[in-house]
C-alpha cells in the first residue's frame, strides 16, 4: 500500500471532517441492511419470474396435448398421471400463487427502495461527497 501526503489542493478539497454521530452511523447500518435486503429480494423476484415463465411454457404445451391423454404432473418429488383438464387447472393456480408471490416481492422491493432513498437524502445532506451511497 503506497502512503503519501496529501497536497494543499486535496487538503482543502477534502474540506473539514464531518463528525459521524451515532444517529448518522444508525442510518448508514440501517441504509447497508436495506441494501442487503434488496439484493436477496432481487434474487428471490428473478427465480420467481423464471418460475412464471416455466408454468407459462408448460401451460402453452398442454394447449397442444391430446384431450384423453393423462399428463405427468409433478408434485413435491413425485410424478401423478392427471387429466388434462385437472393439469391445466393445477397449473392455474400455481400460476395465480406465483404471479401472488411476484406482485408481493415486488410491493416489498419498492418499499424498500423508497427507505432506501429517503436515507440517502439524509446522510448525502449532512455528508454530501465524502460519503458513497451508490449501489
Amino acid at each position: 500500500m503506497n502512503r503519501r501526503m496529501l497536497t494543499r489542493e486535496e487538503e482543502e478539497a477534502a474540506g473539514e471532517e464531518i463528525e459521524v454521530r451515532r444517529e448518522d452511523q444508525d442510518k448508514i447500518n440501517k441504509f447497508s441492511r436495506l441494501h442487503q435486503h434488496e439484493l436477496s429480494i432481487e434474487e428471490k423476484l428473478t427465480t420467481k419470474n423464471k418460475e412464471k415463465e416455466e408454468l407459462d411454457d408448460v401451460t402453452t404445451e398442454l394447449e397442444l396435448a391430446d384431450e384423453d391423454e393423462t399428463v405427468p404432473y409433478k408434485i413435491g418429488d413425485a410424478f401423478f398421471h392427471v387429466s388434462l383438464p385437472q393439469a391445466q387447472e393445477m397449473l392455474g393456480i400455481s400460476s395465480a400463487k406465483i404471479e401472488d408471490e411476484i406482485t408481493a416481492l415486488e410491493d416489498k422491493l419498492a418499499g424498500i427502495r423508497d427507505e432506501m432513498t429517503e436515507l440517502k437524502v439524509d446522510l448525502y445532506a449532512r455528508f454530501g461527497k465524502t460519503i458513497n451511497l451508490e449501489t
